[in-house]
């Protein structure tokens, strides 16, 4: 290995890229990039109620099979600097492990991706394969931690409209749970906000009744909503989920009877629904519940987050092989966790994430043991190997 990932992450890390700023993590690998002979194109989408976006979409080779890594170099605000170990943006290095925000997601998968292809590169003449032919690219959003508006789904839009087509994709997310090789991901759930909306009476409270009190309806539609399952799950999925995270009436007087009363919730769902569908059945379940003096209605937030599976084949195999190869696991192939770009990457080609164990993803002192780095470098560099043989 002569590309070293630990390098690369730590530059990348020292660039505070909390969305939507750019932060200099895509100048820094338009540099890299650049210099290895990608033809480097950065992208700036816009909307009008969301913010600015630049990403970044590099390419070398021409004609197939086309390998494309995929990633976002935006994070997480990394909270009370003054808690980190070492300073959030520093990619300071201690105890045998690279400290920053977005170490693990997903600066670090990143880096190594790039350190792999780099690698790879070097023994081939500086194109995919010897002799020439094949692809390899990189297509990087700073949108992904925040409304993925402006991202991923534009820039694989932009990308299609420009001729360019994808055999497969590795989503450098942090998959792995315990160790690095443990875990494939094929497929996520869906995910789908919304409020349940209560409105009765307002009303002094020494007359309530002269008035109608949301409160305990709402209480109530909670309890029958959580009393039966969505589904029992599919192959692929566990039960769908509803998760009620907020309940709020605005109300700062205590005498005051309020008249409306409001439940945010979040539904993960499994293949069993798509969004029209599971907003159907939660719908029928509030009117089957909700009594005669109160009115409900229930405010459905936008989501671009079906759930989706990506069906076992020969491409998940030659990369749960490079996983066996460099660390004698077998990695499990699973659906579980929240919401990625690969709900977007999917409609073009098919798509496995395998990146870093995200157990210090978004918390304080968020970091990535450097032989971790290592180990995925060496994978990515078995895929790239195989896939271009």
């Amino acid at each position: 290995m002569t590309a070293d990932p630990v390098a690369i992450a730590a530059k990348l890390l020292r660039c505070p890229s909390v969305t939507p700023a750019e932060g200099g993590a895509l100048s820094c690998l338009a540099e890299i990039l650049g210099g290895a002979g990608f033809a480097v194109e950065r992208v700036t989408f816009r909307d009008g109620g969301t913010p600015d976006i630049e990403n970044l979409y590099a390419r070398i080779g021409i004609g197939r099979p086309h390998l494309m890594f995929a990633g976002h170099t935006d994070v997480v605000p990394p909270g009370e600097e003054k808690a980190w170990t070492h300073p959030p943006f520093a990619g300071a290095v201690a105890d045998g492990k690279l400290f920053g925000r977005g170490a693990v997601d997903m600066k670090g998968g990143i880096a190594c991706a790039l350190a792999a292809v780099l690698d790879h590169l070097a023994v081939n003449d500086g194109k995919p394969q010897k002799g020439g032919g094949g692809s390899i690219s990189f297509l990087i959003t700073g949108d992904e931690e925040s409304v993925a508006i402006n991202g991923t789904i534009k820039l694989l839009a932009w990308a299609a409209e420009r001729g360019e087509r994808f055999d497969h994709c590795i989503l450098s997310e942090p998959s792995n749970v315990e160790t690095v090789g443990d875990t494939i991901k094929i497929g996520r759930r869906g995910s789908q906000n919304g409020t349940l909306i209560v409105t009765g009476k307002q009303g002094h409270v020494a007359y309530p009744q002269r008035a109608i009190n949301p409160i305990p309806p709402l209480t109530a539609l909670i309890a029958a909503l959580l009393a039966e399952p969505l589904d029992a799950g599919s192959v692929h999925f566990p039960p769908s989920n509803l998760e009620f995270t907020s309940v709020d009436v605005g109300n700062k007087t205590v005498n005051l009877i309020p008249g409306e009363a409001r439940a945010r919730f979040n539904i993960r769902f499994n293949d069993n629904h798509d969004q029209a569908s599971l907003k159907a059945l939660i719908e029928k379940r509030v009117a089957a519940s909700v009594g005669n003096r109160v009115t409900a209605r229930l405010d459905w937030e936008p989501s671009n987050a079906d759930s989706f599976v990506v069906d076992k084949g020969p491409f998940t195999d030659a990369v749960a092989g490079a996983i066996k190869t460099v660390t004698g696991r077998t990695p499990e192939l699973s659906t579980s966790g929240g919401t990625s770009d690969a709900r977007f990457i999917k409609n073009y080609c098919p798509v496995v994430e395998f990146g870093l164990v995200g157990q210090t993803m978004h918390q304080i002192d968020e970091c990535a043991p450097l032989a971790d780095l290592t180990a995925l470098t060496a994978i990515y560099r078995r895929v790239l190997d195989t896939y271009f043989a």
